[in-house]
């Protein structure tokens, strides 16, 4: 299905001007080619790829790719991957990879933490991008509604 090429809003074929923004359509070339916009990317790839170095590509992706289905994927890779990130940090700041709150065998609960939330990020990696490549809006549970509300609904 062809997109707006400034708003990335849903468009029928051969329609010179979009209804959501008004943009002129003129120079939009409808054919096997309509699935692929400003990256030059399929949909699944761009949404995938939206994942591939966490909110950094997202971030990429979100300001290359106007169509509503990878920017859903990039906003949420922002959300998700950003707090992952901030979490980890602030969790490796307060408890530290040290022996001072392990005592000398260096073992904390702060650095379990840590190591489950790099986990927890390694499994979300892998599902989203697989997700994503397959088509499917999976949307994370709190994440996905907060970047909604950041992003706006795309």
């Amino acid at each position: 299905m062809p997109h707006c090429t400034k708003c990335g809003a849903a468009i029928g074929e051969n329609v010179a001007f979009c209804p959501a923004c008004g943009a002129s359509q003129a120079g939009h070339d409808p054919g096997p080619a309509a699935s692929k916009a400003s990256s030059g990317l399929q949909e699944n790839v761009a949404g995938a790829l939206a994942y591939a170095l966490g909110w950094i590509t997202g971030l990429i992706f979100f300001f290359i790719d106007k169509r509503p289905y990878v920017r859903f994927h990039a906003a949420q890779s922002i959300v998700v991957f950003g707090a992952l990130s901030i979490l980890s940090e602030i969790l490796s700041n307060l408890f530290g990879f040290s022996f001072i709150t392990g005592e000398w065998t260096g073992f904390s609960l702060g650095y379990v933490l840590w190591r489950l939330v790099h986990l927890a990020g390694v499994i979300l990696w892998i599902l989203l991008m697989v997700k994503a490549y397959q088509g499917e809006r999976f949307r994370v549970p709190v994440a996905a509604d907060v970047a909604e509300k950041i992003f706006g609904k795309s």
